[in-house]
């Protein structure tokens, strides 16, 4: 029984390690541009034309609310301030308007500066750093059961990490086509919705480089027989998205202050519940 288990999981580690090998190429690129790829696999330019409309709605949402904010300020005196220059509100306008038209290529520019440093960062942890699938599988198949299911855990983990890179991949999407709408924040004096939407744009942006960085990390260790390294390296990059979080800070405004002081309640409680346990 526990030759027949052995060879099964030997069959499936073999198989995982050919898909290992080309997996992580180009996953800088699918989690930066998902819309490129999923365009490619729809056979469709629907993506594209999503930005285009979510563009053109920002920038009417963007204009509406500088005539409603001119108008109630100025003629109806019902918000803010009457006798506040009026320069303020229009350059709370051009900005919004500024950002929202301008955001592709300012992204382009982010997304060549994360993909040159995780090049560099990926190079950097692998120079040098033994890689032979082959060697691998042959130490494997003369070593016990335990340490071929730790090696099955090790390529559960790789996997899961992988279908995280395409769900950063949308997300990202998902943060690139809301940016022309989340602009609109821009024009209220604590930023509104804008200044949490970049926070988790650039937790996103991030995450990836860290995340790719301990992928790469988890699996030179795995092939170097280090392989409770290799699994912690890869559980790591699975809880990244949350190890960042921990950075965001709430702040700006009377609600934000309240809910600042909550965030902080509640992690202090979490940490005393963690701590007892």
């Amino acid at each position: 029984m526990e030759k027949l288990l052995i060879n099964l999981f030997m069959a499936i580690i073999s198989g995982g390690l050919v898909y290992t090998n080309t997996m992580l190429d180009g996953i800088v690129g699918i989690a930066l541009y998902a819309d490129k790829y999923m365009n490619t696999l729809l056979g469709t330019n629907g993506l594209t034309d999503c930005f285009n409309i979510f563009l053109s709605f920002g920038i009417s949402l963007i204009v509406l609310k500088f005539l409603k904010k001119g108008f109630d300020q100025y003629i109806l005196w019902t918000e803010g301030d009457a006798d506040a220059d009026p320069l303020l509100l229009l350059t709370g306008f051009f900005r919004a308007l500024a950002i929202a038209v301008s955001f592709p290529t300012l992204y382009s520019w982010l997304a060549n500066v994360i993909e040159d440093m995780t090049t560099k960062v990926v190079n950097s942890i692998g120079n040098g750093m033994l890689k032979e699938y082959t060697a691998m599988v042959t130490s494997l198949q003369g070593a016990g059961l335990f340490t071929i299911i730790l090696a099955l855990i090790f390529f559960i983990c790789l996997f899961l990490l992988y279908l995280q890179f395409l769900m950063r991949g949308m997300e990202m999407l998902i943060l690139r086509i809301g940016m022309p709408i989340a602009c609109v924040g821009l024009m209220d004096a604590d930023k509104g919705v804008f200044k949490t939407y970049i926070q988790k744009f650039f937790q996103s942006t991030l995450a990836v480089l860290v995340q790719i960085a301990l992928t790469e990390l988890g699996v030179g260790l795995f092939l170097n027989s280090h392989i409770f390294w290799g699994i912690a390296a890869l559980r790591l990059a699975i809880k990244t998205p949350k190890f960042l979080q921990e950075f965001i800070i709430i702040s700006g405004g009377q609600t934000s202050g309240f809910m600042s002081k909550a965030y902080q309640s509640t992690r202090m409680i979490q940490t005393v519940r963690g701590a007892f346990k």
